[in-house]
């Protein structure tokens, strides 16, 4: 049938790409039924999104890995004005409307679009693109421009304010920066510095409140005092500040090996009050629904995807598409820690969905988008890049 047409019997020939739109569609399937527990009609929605999603990422099979990369910035500086508009003083409600204290959606009046699950893609394309042959990144110095080029997405992010989208930044250009052959020095250097810097911001929280108002909003510090206080044992944030992340972890543990089934674990949910259960908490829908089987099956689909990106990028000799894809799996498998780490109360809440199976229309659209392109980008993964790419230091290098 596609004798004629080489390119399209290299995209639909069965490879790892496809297998990651196995485990992702297998994601939002679960995601829908979870959803239904707590909220039919948003699962309703969840649905039509699905469609929506499928439909809309399908496009991003088509152009060729070069055209992606030459529009690349283009796409990234489109993303940074529309995050502009969110931050611009005295924007209307109609068109940026503060939602759960943050102001990340632009009302399009059929749909609400957020801004920075695009900048995610934008991002992850345009550091592959710049770093698809260069060497500067092999010194300190030279890792300033990957980390400058994430500055402004990241600054307006923060701006908005959205510190746990924010934070799936850092990550990714991590893995990106490590794929490309940085030197692990520099990036373990890199991350003790992002340590320590954390680590004075949570201590201003309670030694230097000016100091912290600078960086986080009042909101934000709350949920640091919340969690450190359960590491301490102290549960007087239980019925406040820390209720969500309270409730959920009740939920998990309540859910045992095999979960309550759909009828009771949404009447216990229910009973509970978790607040955005089908949103940032829906794992503890899951794990109380299907228990830790659930959980384990879920994460278990996380890593699969993160395998066959790994895969794709193994087998590639483009620079570019390698750098792509790993970033791809940085972004998933970093956003569905986040998200898995707060339910269980490791981490403070920061809002951020679960990739697949949280409700949201623009979160589905761009990880689907993803899937798509690393599909496409696997059709042309034998292809030879047209100078030699980055390479790996040798040891003593």
């Amino acid at each position: 049938m596609f004798r004629d047409y080489p390119r399209l019997a290299a995209l639909f020939r069965m490879h790892a790409g496809w297998y990651a739109l196995g485990a992702a569609v297998a994601l939002t399937l679960i995601g829908v039924e979870a959803i239904r527990t707590v909220e039919p009609y948003w699962a309703s929605r969840q649905t039509v999104w699905f469609v929506v999603s499928l439909m809309v990422s399908s496009l991003c099979l088509l152009p060729r890995p070069r055209s992606v990369g030459l529009a690349s910035f283009a796409l990234l500086g489109a993303s940074v004005l529309l995050l502009l508009i969110l931050v611009i003083p005295g924007i209307p409600e109609t068109i940026a409307p503060k939602i759960n204290n943050a102001r990340s959606w632009i009302d399009l009046q059929v749909i609400k679009f957020q801004p920075s699950e695009l900048a995610k893609v934008a991002f992850v394309l345009a550091i592959a693109w710049y770093l698809r042959y260069r060497r500067s990144y092999r010194t300190m110095r030279g890792l300033s421009v990957p980390f400058l080029i994430m500055l402004a997405p990241v600054g307006l992010i923060l701006k908005q304010p959205d510190l746990g989208t924010a934070m799936i930044f850092i990550p990714a250009l991590l893995v990106v920066l490590v794929a490309a052959g940085a030197r692990l020095k520099h990036i373990s250097a890199l991350l003790l510095v992002g340590v320590l810097a954390a680590g004075a911001v949570v201590a201003a929280i309670y030694v230097a409140p000016n100091l912290a108002d600078q960086v986080l909003s009042d909101r934000q510090q709350d949920r640091f005092r919340s969690l450190i206080s359960v590491f301490r044992g102290d549960d007087r944030y239980a019925h406040s500040i820390g209720f969500q992340q309270d409730k959920s972890r009740e939920l998990i543990g309540a859910g045992g090996i095999r979960g309550y089934g759909a009828a009771r674990s949404a009447r216990l949910i229910r009973l509970h009050g978790l607040p955005f259960a089908y949103h940032d908490m829906i794992f503890a829908v899951i794990v109380n629904r299907w228990g830790l089987i659930g959980g384990l099956l879920v994460m278990g689909l996380y890593l699969v995807i993160v395998l066959c990106f790994a895969a794709i990028a193994g087998r590639s000799r483009d620079p570019f598409i390698r750098l792509a894809v790993i970033g791809f799996g940085g972004v998933l498998f970093s956003q569905a820690a986040l998200n898995i780490g707060v339910s269980i109360g490791l981490l403070p809440v920061t809002g951020v969905t679960l990739p697949f199976v949280s409700y949201g229309g623009s979160s589905l659209v761009v990880t689907f988008m993803m899937i798509a392109l690393s599909i496409n980008f696997a059709s042309y993964a034998p292809a030879t890049p047209a100078r030699p790419s980055f390479e790996f230091a040798q040891a003593g290098s």
